[in-house]
């Protein structure tokens, strides 16, 4: 009855025609693509603010990102945003629609109206919008000198930041073993995730391979040097149901490869390779070509990765999560500083983890003594 506009008739129908495939096959409207195409590049032109909207609709800075125009120009935690480039923010004012005003070429300028808390009305700051660089590693030194990384996805600078974690855990100090966290990491880009597989493994080794209908879709990906980790520290990979996709291909190939002992819970299974094609008015789909195979030759799309050593959160970690997670939901501005409560604390699967490490060692020495 009610007239619709011919672009969401054509949107909806290639999209129905879509899901028909599987659940991976989707469209892309231009602006769906550039968001896309940000998360895998891990750049983008804007100020370097996370921001969120509250539950009466305003605009919260969650924080600055550090080294950021933003976080120079003196953004915090907390701020509010009434007003970008002269557009008054309103509850009706989607996440969406504010980070595209804000988003821009690099060298240009925006202005945004800030309210604080202790002021008596918003004052405004002009910021030059800067390549904003989206961390996707992270990284510290837990006691016994074990390295910890953690991968949240794999983008196209995820291998250098990995260069620099590793980097830094080495400096003045020799590992004594090394930690690869992948829980809740939803993949990303395979060549980051063969990449990085390479620094674990010896020469030749098989990482992973695809194969679909046609002959183009069978490719093998090998690891091409020799490991820049050497092969006497132990390595320990911590997933969960939240690991898929290039962080399960990470998973596979250093546990199939007898590199890497796998601790946590059983991973999600996504197994498929999708390929982007672009059309015509800057719109892409993205369709299921292919699928992925480990070095032990199985297929894990629908399966997972079962790990060597099952441990599931204890209850005391679930029922923190739940707290924090409520507490972030009514007081967003405290997010960042939850956030980093979360990044140094040890729940009981990174605690096994440590200590499987540690038992490594041991059976090293007993085997030392024994010969």
């Amino acid at each position: 009855v009610e007239e619709k506009k011919p672009k969401e008739l054509f949107e909806g129908a290639i999209r129905g025609m879509l899901s028909s495939l599987d659940p991976h096959c989707t469209l892309f409207t231009p602006d769906q693509l550039k968001e896309f195409q940000i998360e895998t590049s891990g750049e983008f032109g804007g100020l370097g603010i996370q921001i969120t909207k509250t539950k009466d609709g305003k605009l919260l800075i969650i924080a600055p990102i550090e080294d950021t125009p933003a976080y120079r120009a003196g953004i915090k935690p907390g701020d509010i945003i009434v007003k970008i480039d002269g557009k008054e923010v309103t509850p009706n004012m989607t996440l969406s629609e504010a980070v595209k005003l804000m988003r821009g070429k690099p060298g240009t300028k925006i202005t945004i109206w800030i309210w604080r808390k202790g002021w008596s009305e918003p004052k405004p700051f002009t910021i030059t919008r800067a390549i904003i660089k989206i961390k996707s590693v992270k990284y510290r030194l837990l006691p016994g000198n074990i390295g910890y990384i953690r991968f949240t996805m794999f983008q196209r600078t995820s291998v250098d930041e990995f260069k620099k974690a590793l980097e830094a855990l080495k400096k003045d100090r020799e590992l004594q073993g090394i930690i690869v966290d992948v829980r809740n990491n939803p993949g990303g880009l395979l060549d980051s995730a063969v990449a990085i597989s390479d620094y674990f493994l010896p020469k030749g080794k098989l990482i992973v391979y695809t194969k679909g209908r046609i002959p183009e879709s069978i490719k093998k990906y090998y690891s091409l040097h020799d490991p820049i980790i050497p092969t006497d520290i132990p390595v320990v990979m911590l997933v969960n149901r939240g690991t898929a996709s290039a962080a399960e291909i990470l998973t596979g190939a250093l546990r199939y490869n007898d590199r890497a002992i796998v601790v946590g819970e059983r991973t999600f299974g996504k197994g498929s390779v999708q390929t982007l094609y672009p059309l015509d008015m800057g719109y892409a789909v993205k369709i299921t070509t292919a699928k992925y195979y480990m070095p032990n030759h199985k297929c894990i799309d629908g399966k997972g990765i079962e790990p060597d050593i099952e441990v599931k959160l204890s209850q005391k970690d679930i029922e923190t999560l739940k707290k924090e997670f409520k507490e972030m939901e009514e007081h967003p501005e405290r997010t960042e500083e939850i956030r980093k409560k979360q990044e140094n604390r040890i729940d009981n699967q990174l605690k096994r983890a440590i200590e499987v490490i540690k038992e490594f060692h041991i059976f090293e020495l007993m085997e030392k003594k024994a010969s």
